[in-house]
């Protein structure tokens, strides 16, 4: 084992990294050469601790960065070129910063789209993405989608990358995939897509139906015959009450989910948990006026209680109850429903509550997140108490909750995210009465 493996060296190295400190960074090169001839594979093999909060999140974007600036290697190579590269640095990355819960993330919207034939932008260091100025589909030719072969391009890639991450942690891979109406967005425009969404609502369902049976479904079945007893995730950020309003949320993009899952023999192993915004629902009561405006931008403003969208939310993750920054409820009302449904909570941190660039005075800054960690260890402790007491019984993941950063990058805060990190692990662990049963 070496320094950097020990909590908080390595988020440190990563912060000396950031501000250019050449020692800093031949140092992580040292490293980095190692994991990539698979030097310290055996350090990523092993579930997560089981007795304590867990912390974890995406850091694919700042190991692009790190292997770009260290090695030249752009977004194109770094996603695509090496599967076995990109999960060991990805793995390593996360290993650095102190996380123990092993978690691989990669564009999930550009590859989902790509696999479709989008036409994609790739540049040095950031996250592909689809070319808003040639959508893929339009009005004419939407009836168009094929099934692509999943054993070349984008799926065969996945499969190289989930294969790698098995064989590297032990663990069972989820496949991670844009669901439907984000899919739909990045193909047909996302502008595009929200006017059907006030013109023809009928034909947005039949294109996002259209997509699940020739697109999802033959992906998800070729990955559940290679792993049963994975999972699937869908992404569906577009979706969001934030940006299409609650009932287009719960009539388009959910149903459009909930159909996949309820027509197949693995829909409960999917799941989709990152709509945000639920604070939509009570913001288009508060004022008539505001709700004028957004009715000419095309966002269906029919209410809708917060109680209603938690219900429609859980009908496609009834894993785990989670908490995205951008909901903006306060804690207690996921924390009831983690209790009613009897599931873990996961609680996010944005990227904007990390962000470097946005930080006035760094101490006032690390006090404030400090005391937030430390509210949300916390709750998600009384959340796993409380469901084991009332009978829940398994031990393996989403168990116990998890503090989830919803995007890592070169520009977050290595200051803040050591906070959280040490918050969690002074704060984090489970009664023994809890973690035995």
């Amino acid at each position: 084992m070496i320094d950097e493996f020990k909590f908080p060296n390595g988020i440190e190295l990563l912060q000396r990294w950031q501000d250019n400190d050449p020692a800093a960074c031949e140092r992580l090169t040292e490293i980095l050469d190692k994991t990539i001839e698979g030097q310290y594979d055996h350090i990523f093999h092993g579930p997560a601790p089981r007795d304590r909060v867990h912390i974890s999140g995406p850091v694919d974007l700042l190991s692009l960065t790190i292997m770009y600036r260290l090695y030249a290697i752009n977004a194109a190579e770094f996603y695509k070129e090496n599967a076995e590269r990109f999960v060991r640095t990805s793995l390593m990355t996360q290993r650095l910063m102190g996380m123990p819960k092993h978690y691989i993330s990669w564009p999930v919207y550009g590859f989902t789209a790509e696999a479709l034939g989008q036409t994609m932008i790739y540049s040095d260091q950031y996250s592909p993405g689809a070319d808003p100025d040639e959508p893929l589909f339009n009005h004419d030719n939407w009836q168009e989608v094929q099934t692509p072969d999943l054993c070349t391009g984008i799926p065969k890639l996945l499969d190289d990358i989930v294969d790698s991450y098995h064989r590297l942690t032990g663990l069972q891979p989820v496949l991670h995939l844009c669901a439907p109406y984000s899919t739909a967005a990045d193909t047909f425009g996302q502008e595009a897509i929200i006017s059907a969404l006030s013109h023809d609502p009928d034909f947005v369902n039949r294109f996002l139906d259209l997509l699940a049976d020739k697109l999802l479904e033959p992906w998800i079945n070729h990955f559940f015959n290679r792993y049963p007893a994975g999972r699937v995730e869908l992404s569906d950020a577009s979706g969001s009450p934030f940006f299409i309003g609650p009932q287009n949320c719960r009539n388009i993009a959910i149903r459009a989910s909930k159909r996949l899952r309820d027509r197949n023999p693995w829909g409960d192993r999917v799941y989709s948990a990152n709509y945000r915004g639920d604070y939509v629902t009570r913001a288009v009561k508060a004022t008539g006026r505001g709700s004028r405006r957004r009715k000419k931008q095309n966002i269906d403003i029919t209410e809708m209680s917060l109680e209603d969208l938690s219900q429609v939310k859980y009908s496609v993750c009834a894993d785990f109850v989670i908490r995205l920054a951008e909901d903006r409820i306060p804690l207690d009302f996921y924390e009831q429903q983690a209790i009613k449904h009897n599931t873990p909570l996961f609680l996010g941190i944005g990227a904007t509550q990390i962000d470097r660039n946005s930080i006035a005075d760094l101490n006032t800054a690390r006090i404030e997140t400090e005391n937030f960690t430390r509210d949300y260890v916390e709750t998600i402790k009384r959340v796993a108490n409380q469901v084991i007491s009332d009978g829940y019984e398994s031990r393996d993941p989403p168990w116990p909750g998890t503090i989830y950063f919803e995007d890592i990058s070169a520009e977050s805060s290595f200051e803040l995210i050591k906070t959280i990190l040490a918050t969690t692990f002074e704060h984090g662990k489970l009664s023994s009465a809890v973690v035995i049963g």
